[in-house]
């Protein structure tokens, strides 16, 4: 059944007991000033009685009162410090209307004193305490790690593209970063962060190309609890969610499934995202940067990549040129990168010998500069079990090995007038060297050639090997 309205003896015996709560002083005032109600508690507090107060003006019971001040600005005064008597009050203030008229005021502490809730304010320093550790924590792992300084080299491609960036870290445009993989887009993307207003927000990178498609987007976006089996109590936010005021990093866009880049588009559009089984919008100031090593447009026009997310993205676009096209670089990275690897390997090597310089420079450098600071790892290592404090050709055996066998293949196909006839030189010679390193064993040969036996007996037949 519903329940019975209230009768007007109930209203008076609720209002009562308000008025008469032992943990809460309160006086009301008439428009003048003059205290028309004071509860026993307050009186208590005052050392007064009731006769003593009641009709008399607030400031000649407290004349620092605040009370006719809430009168004549009609303000609200919703948590203030008031020491009375010798008790800490936390006061709340506030006029009282009727029909939209002012009629008075009421005062009335939110605790009877300032003792009686040490336990909470302990607690909420406790509480504050920890959350300060973890944003310290969330600080650390989503604070960029490199700025313009790291990023080496004279190249004039290069120094444009710098000069670019960081003309671009402070307007907030979204930057698409172009280049092959291991030419230091990433290193741009931190870059632009820690020279722009967001340097003390985060910095979130994720890899589209490595997340399965499953999980990208509650990734992207979060999660709400109960949105799926397995999500986490309480939810779980997204990277969007966790880069608000700093900087979210896309790395690899063109590898995103298409689907997600339909509702990339949106949170780009409406800058909004919505956690998955979530129906609530939570607004995301961020700022966007997206790097991939394919071509968009190609992708664009092969139906892989929506056309309208890639104009959203090329509002700006860094395009960073690969090694092989710098390689005057190569010495001013040398000297960057020694001393870091000297410091992680415990080594202390030097620099390189000038052979050694030619031998880098006659790389094509397929992977960039993180392959050049891959080969200077394994070089620094052996050059230091060799006691060698500085770098030598012998110390990049792969790249011997790789620049003898292009020499070797110049020489074989020296001569040779058409790509057909420099392919069957090259196949004779790597026979000829298949069936002496196997002894002439015709069957080792085969497998070392990768070949089924029959097709190598076909091709010995052919260049009058047999």
């Amino acid at each position: 059944d519903a329940m019975e309205p209230l009768a007007a003896s109930d209203y008076s015996r609720i209002i009562g007991g308000l008025v008469d709560n032992p943990y809460v002083g309160l006086v009301i005032v008439d428009v003048e000033g003059r205290v028309t109600l004071i509860n026993d508690t307050y009186l208590g507090i005052l050392g007064l009685k009731r006769d003593e107060v009641v009709g008399r003006h607030i400031t000649e019971i407290t004349p620092h009162s605040k009370l006719p001040q809430v009168l004549a600005t009609e303000e609200v005064h919703l948590a203030d410090y008031w020491p009375v008597n010798g008790h800490d009050l936390i006061v709340t203030r506030m006029p009282i209307y009727r029909d939209g008229k002012l009629i008075g005021a009421v005062g009335k502490s939110l605790f009877l004193d300032l003792n009686g809730v040490e336990v909470l304010v302990s607690k909420l320093g406790e509480v504050e305490k920890e959350l300060a550790v973890y944003k310290d924590a969330v600080s650390s792992a989503y604070k960029p790690r490199y700025c313009f300084d790291h990023i080496v080299g004279n190249s004039p491609e290069l120094v444009r593209n710098k000069a670019l960036a960081e003309r671009l870290a402070q307007t907030g445009s979204t930057v698409l970063i172009t280049g092959e993989s291991g030419t230091g887009k990433e290193l741009f993307a931190h870059a632009i962060h820690h020279a722009s207003p967001r340097r003390r927000a985060p910095f979130v990178r994720v890899n589209c190309a490595a997340m399965p498609e499953n999980l990208l987007e509650s990734e992207l976006f979060g999660y709400e609890e109960g949105a799926f089996t397995g999500a986490r109590k309480g939810g779980k936010p997204g990277k969007f969610e966790l880069a608000n005021r700093g900087t979210i990093f896309l790395d690899e866009i063109g590898d995103m499934p298409l689907a997600m880049q339909a509702k990339l588009l949106i949170v780009l559009q409406e800058r909004e995202v919505e956690r998955v089984g979530g129906s609530k919008p939570i607004r995301c100031d961020v700022h966007v940067i997206a790097a991939t090593n394919r071509r968009l447009e190609d992708l664009v026009r092969e139906g892989r990549f929506r056309e309208d997310l890639y104009y959203r993205l090329n509002v700006v676009s860094l395009n960073i040129p690969p090694l092989r096209q710098r390689l005057d670089d190569i010495p001013p990275l040398l000297k960057a990168l020694v001393p870091k690897l000297n410091q992680r390997l415990a080594t202390k090597i030097e620099g390189a010998t000038p052979d050694a310089l030619r031998l880098l420079r006659s790389h094509d450098w397929p992977g960039n500069v993180r392959e050049l600071e891959n080969l200077l790892e394994r070089a620094i290592i052996l050059a230091d079990l060799s006691g060698e404090t500085v770098l030598m050709p012998q110390h990049f055996p792969s790249l011997q090995r790789l620049h003898h066998a292009q020499e070797q293949q110049q020489e074989t196909t020296a001569g040779v007038s058409t790509l057909a006839a420099a392919v069957e030189q090259v196949e004779k010679t790597m026979i000829q060297r298949a069936l002496a390193e196997s002894g002439n064993n015709k069957a080792r040969a085969a497998r070392m050639l990768g070949l089924h036996i029959s097709v190598l007996y076909r091709k010995l037949h052919r260049y009058g090997l047999s």
